[in-house]
């Protein structure tokens, strides 16, 4: 049954929410998509902070624009799906790049994003996938902010390294 013009403005309204609150977005081309795949991609997606749906080309474009974005996606072939990430820039990408690389027969694949109000290329989606999470470069900033204090400990340590292995070398004699 088809849907009724409020019914279709409702879920315009959604999407623009969503493309309201996100960090970025990526457009995959599905083709042989089923429901197994879409339960595995809900599950990772509530792991990585990423919602996914399949809309129809015309709402997506009048959600983009309901949403203040002015990125024309009518040159996207095929029926789109649509993650988009909530807190990370990389998460929708990464997810998707990751759920497609267990798929390599799959003809799905992705054709787009958007990311800081602009639309961007398969070749950036793939760049930005391949880019660490945020939690990543978190933990790679404090193990550089970590690493000057250690090497004073170590330094410091290495004198007292050395006084204890001359006093023990010191007892061995004597008590020989």
């Amino acid at each position: 049954m088809p849907k009724t013009r409020a019914q279709k403005q409702e879920v315009i309204t959604g999407i623009a929410d969503q493309f309201r609150k996100m960090k970025s977005a990526v457009f995959t081309v599905v083709g042989g998509y089923t429901m197994e795949d879409a339960d595995s991609l809900r599950a990772k997606g509530r792991e990585a902070g990423v919602k996914s749906f399949v809309a129809k080309k015309s709402l997506l474009e009048r959600a983009l624009k309901e949403a203040g974005l002015s990125v024309d996606i009518s040159s996207i072939e095929g029926s789109i799906l649509t993650s988009v990430a909530y807190n990370d820039e990389v998460g929708a990408a990464k997810m998707m790049a990751d759920f497609l690389k267990l798929r390599k027969n799959s003809p799905m694949k992705m054709v787009g994003g958007i990311l800081e109000g602009s639309l961007i290329d398969s070749a950036a989606v793939t760049t930005l996938a391949k880019l660490p999470g945020k939690q990543e470069l978190y933990g790679q900033l404090v193990w550089t902010l970590n690493a000057p204090v250690s090497g004073f400990v170590n330094v410091l340590a290495a004198n007292i390294r050395g006084l204890v292995t001359v006093l023990g070398a010191i007892q061995e004699k004597k008590t020989a």
